[in-house]
């Protein structure tokens, strides 16, 4: 049994991915070719937005947003640390500060009403009692990362709204819920700007990295577009900013090309795999199912549970493995607690809640061509029934 069968959906559409492929090789436009301008209108159609920015990575989507947001030293930047490192790594890269926030038990996603008393402290340079980053001098707060983890959209109306009472930038860290939706709004489309990850695994994944961004707003998406190639102004040797080389290969276009054509059915399929899991698992198994509030789809990138504690978590995945089946954990150390962020002083017990789900959570295979029988087995081995 597989944890993402991606040979299964390749199978399904391989002709369509060669001959893709194969018109790349016969126009030889490897950087930048027809396809990169291609899919870019395509998804932005789909996402509903004016403007896409085809990039490198989902890392580089992030990257590339601050950057448009001019962030540097001195900066706050708010955010998960129940999230992959790439969401607080872009944030530090830039010279910036991030300040982490803790989480929604139900929703794993960043917590509104924790993220505004968060803001407050920095502005006010006071101490409150909160888990706050060590900082030499004081913090200016600039904006916000939300992430949509698991497939599963962030809060977004109020988090612009605390956005907007503070004046601060939201960017939907959308890596994981490309195709979900929020109150009729698909991903992407919920912050001035959203960034995805087309990595092998994703919801829409290429055969490599790649990312995108997207955007309504004409002037950041002019900027963005300079920064992804170095910066550059009216031709290639006209640098008007420092920028990177954060542009997506032609192949890995084309390759998202035919997987995008049979997406939306996948994305369908995944609410009927994510129904019966849930269905099967709240009358067999014990553990806590993941919630998707009313007016919400998921991506559903993983589907995520939460056993009893991590020595409940240990049973049952040693019972999976030897039964044959792949779990995950994402993530099994928040990132106030990674060495990589030891210098912003956090310490364990700062965020109750993502430490407690780092400790209970695990994920089961989930993927749009998980057979009923599979699911069964699973939920069979789960419940030793």
């Amino acid at each position: 049994m597989q944890f993402i069968d991606l040979a299964a959906q390749q199978e399904r559409i391989r002709e369509r991915i060669e001959a893709n492929i194969a018109a790349v090789l016969d126009h030889g436009k490897y950087i930048m070719g027809p396809e990169i301008q291609s899919l870019e209108e395509k998804l932005a159609r789909y996402v509903g937005v004016k403007r896409a920015i085809s990039c490198a990575s989902g890392t580089d989507a992030l990257l590339i947003a601050m950057m448009a947001y001019d962030i540097g030293p001195g900066d706050a930047v708010f955010t998960t640390p129940f999230t992959f490192i790439a969401t607080g790594e872009v944030i530090s890269l830039l010279g910036a500060t991030p300040v982490f926030v803790d989480i929604d038990p139900q929703t794993f996603n960043i917590d509104p009403s924790k993220l505004e008393l968060a803001i407050q402290a920095i502005r006010e340079n006071e101490e409150t009692g909160l888990p706050l980053p060590r900082s030499v001098k004081p913090l200016v707060p600039r904006g916000i990362i939300a992430v949509d983890l698991f497939g599963l959209p962030a809060d977004y109306d109020n988090l612009n709204a605390v956005a907007g009472r503070h004046g601060l930038f939201v960017l939907e860290d959308a890596a994981q819920s490309f195709g979900a939706e929020y109150k009729g709004k698909k991903a992407c489309n919920l912050a001035q700007i959203g960034g995805t990850s087309f990595f092998p695994a994703k919801p829409l994944g290429c055969y490599g990295d790649g990312g995108m961004c997207f955007t309504d707003d004409d002037d950041l998406y002019e900027i963005m577009m300079s920064l992804r190639v170095h910066g550059k102004g009216t031709h290639k040797y006209d640098n008007v900013r420092i920028g990177m080389n954060g542009r997506m290969d032609t192949l890995q276009a084309a390759v998202l090309l035919a997987k995008f054509e049979i997406f939306p059915e996948e994305i369908e399929v995944r609410q009927k795999v994510a129904r019966k899991y849930s269905q099967l698992l709240n009358q067999y198994a014990d553990v806590q199912t993941p919630a998707v509030e009313d007016e919400m789809l998921s991506a559903w990138a993983q589907y995520s549970v939460l056993a009893k504690d991590e020595t409940h978590r240990t049973e049952l995945q040693d019972k999976l493995k030897d039964a044959g089946i792949p779990t995950a954990i994402y993530y099994p150390k928040p990132l106030h607690l990674q060495t990589a962020f030891k210098s912003l002083g956090y310490e364990e017990g700062d965020f109750p809640v993502s430490e407690d789900s780092s400790g209970r959570i695990f994920s089961l295979p989930m993927h749009p061509y998980l057979s009923d029988a599979d699911q069964e087995t699973i939920v069979k081995v789960l419940s030793g029934k």
